[in-house]
């Protein structure tokens, strides 16, 4: 029998160090990320700040009045906007609705079960309209077709199709740029019908005069941050930071979820300095797509 060659029994050799490193990752999952962030990388070769490669396309769903679909590493976001025409609230007759909403179906990732929205999906969702209205990145006012009867409602509907992580922030930036994509028919309301008349042929972009973006960070072991934590980094966080700024710099929102640094404010400073930083950059992908 010929004995194998180097090649072979080199690559047999790396397999089973793969299956043992693979093996060890199941099983010690918070030790194998101690031994990637003393030697000063993280397990997918990443640094502590480096962020994932993001890329933004719009108007990818024609059935929709606006669309994005965003890639953030291996997150993969898509969202539609479409638009709807409703009375106004009673106490609000000059003011239309914007509401978002994000599902984390089961396919996506084996962590989500088949069946009604969970309830991470929906805690994502109010944070989501939280920095939404904050920002006003749509004033509900231009909204307004007839004041007290007829007003526009975006339903801003996103899926993620892919997580690995960091699902709040693909997701602002994906229903960010379906808005700035968005194109609304020229309505007017016929006093004599009751009824409103929307053009067939021309159509109004939505003022969008606040861009809100969002850059999150893991903290781990109270002392290592880590930009744009990943699905397998997530569950071993001690606290998950996000950090909301407009396209001026300006911070719309800071949240924090889990333990909390409330020993420690230079951390928090770090990250609200380093996401000014990320958010000049990206903004220049979302505002070179329209």
């Amino acid at each position: 029998m010929a004995a194998p060659s180097t090649s072979a029994a080199a690559a047999s050799t790396a397999e089973q160090d793969a299956l043992r490193a693979s093996t060890f990752q199941r099983l010690h999952p918070k030790v194998y990320l101690e031994r990637f962030l003393a030697e000063g990388v993280r397990p997918d070769g990443r640094e502590f700040g480096e962020w994932r490669d993001v890329s933004v396309n719009v108007g990818s769903i024609s059935t929709a009045d606006g669309s994005a679909l965003v890639r953030m590493g291996d997150t993969t976001v898509v969202c539609g906007v479409k638009a709807e025409i409703a009375e106004p609230e009673l106490d609000s007759p000059g003011d239309g609705f914007l509401v978002p909403n994000l599902d984390l179906p089961a396919i996506c990732h084996p962590k989500f079960k088949p069946g009604p929205p969970t309830e991470e999906a929906q805690v994502l969702s109010d944070r989501l309209n939280d920095v939404l209205v904050a920002s006003g990145i749509v004033p509900l006012p231009s909204l307004c077709i007839e004041p007290g009867k007829a007003v526009w409602v975006l339903y801003v509907d996103a899926t993620c199709i892919n997580y690995d992580g960091n699902a709040f922030d693909a997701t602002l930036l994906a229903m960010v740029a379906a808005l700035r994509n968005t194109r609304l028919p020229k309505a007017r309301y016929d006093e004599e019908t009751g009824r409103t008349v929307c053009s067939r042929m021309e159509r109004i972009p939505l003022p969008a005069p606040r861009l809100p973006l969002s850059m999150s960070f893991g903290i781990f072991d109270a002392t290592h941050v880590l930009s744009d934590p990943t699905s397998f980094e997530e569950p071993l966080l001690d606290t998950t930071i996000s950090v909301a700024v407009d396209e001026a710099g300006g911070l719309v929102s800071v949240t924090q979820l889990g333990l909390g640094i409330v020993g420690n404010q230079s951390i928090l400073m770090q990250c609200i300095a380093a996401a000014k930083e990320r958010r000049s950059e990206l903004g220049k992908r979302v505002s070179n797509t329209s």
